[in-house]
């Protein structure tokens, strides 16, 4: 009888106290914030507003942070659990490796962040803004979490990392503006080839656990191409708006991702992954100075 009275407290809050603010932080991964904020404060520039006093803007940003960025990549440690374990990279800023005893806090711990906000925004975006914030939400659970798992379905495992550009849409729906489509599609593409990219280092780990990615389809070079073309399209659909963000783009990613071409290792892509973590804000800091530029001279 003990034994059945244990099993549930590792699903309760008592159990859940044990993880740490600094635990949930690490999960989270605090460094690719910037690809969840950064995407929905450049999408109120492009939408014409340097700033904006709207309620669900700002209960937005806060989601953005924590909450979201658990739903993203706690629910991807869950479900990696058994590849990360033999994975070098993990265990770290890189990514969680979670005890057994850490599974069921976390879920419910990322139930509990996303809920209340989930249920805020329901209530103060327009049904459009809405719809696509649950539409990215659910590609990345779908990423990771069966049935769907979009990381081991060949090519679906980066097309669906397009979730992250969809908070772009966001201000503009919620302020009644022009949709920034032009930038929206750069931005996938550049999701779906930085995905690819990063996905290399991970082909030894990967293919010993028995997990079938694009990237282990491909090999490191074939996704070091595969990455590269993507980039090329993310810098031509760029052009239009910024020809200096899209040479940087294609001088940064473009750069490592030739690099990993002419030395198609999995340790090379690992030694450039850290210019990958850093491409995003060297792009789209250049791209938001731009934006913010524009926006206060035509406001003088």
């Amino acid at each position: 009888m003990r034994m059945q009275e244990r099993g549930p407290r590792s699903w309760s809050w008592d159990s859940a106290r044990s993880l740490s603010l600094r635990q949930l932080l690490t999960v989270s991964r605090p460094a690719l914030w910037i690809n969840t904020l950064g995407v929905l404060v450049t999408g109120l520039w492009l939408a014409g507003e340097l700033y904006t006093l709207q309620p669900a803007f700002w209960v937005l940003l806060v989601y953005l942070t924590l909450p979201y960025n658990l739903l993203i990549y706690g629910l991807n440690d869950l479900a990696d659990a058994a590849e990360d374990a033999l994975n070098p990279r993990k265990g770290g800023w890189q990514g969680a490796r979670l005890q057994s005893a850490e599974r069921g806090p976390l879920l419910l711990w990322t139930g509990a962040l996303n809920l209340p906000f989930l249920l805020a925004l329901a209530w103060l975006l327009p049904p459009a803004a809405l719809g696509v914030l649950l539409l990215a939400a659910l590609l990345f659970a779908g990423y990771s979490v069966p049935p769907l798992r979009f990381k081991a379905r060949f090519l679906l495992d980066g097309l669906s990392n397009v979730a992250y550009a969809l908070p772009m849409l966001l201000p503009a729906l919620l302020l009644n503006r022009a949709l920034p489509l032009s930038a929206l599609l750069a931005l996938s593409a550049y999701s779906v080839g930085k995905h690819a990219f990063d996905a290399a280092q991970d082909i030894p780990s990967d293919r010993a656990a028995g997990l079938h990615t694009t990237a282990t389809r491909l090999g490191v070079r074939g996704a070091a191409v595969y990455a590269l073309g993507w980039f090329v399209v993310a810098a031509a659909l760029l052009w239009v708006l910024s020809p200096l963000s899209a040479g940087l783009l294609l001088l940064v990613c473009g750069g490592m991702a030739l690099r990993l071409c002419l030395n198609p290792q999995a340790q090379t892509a690992a030694r450039l992954y850290p210019l990958s973590i850093l491409s995003p804000w060297i792009v789209g800091g250049v791209s938001g100075v731009q934006l913010v530029y524009l926006l206060v001279r035509g406001v003088q």
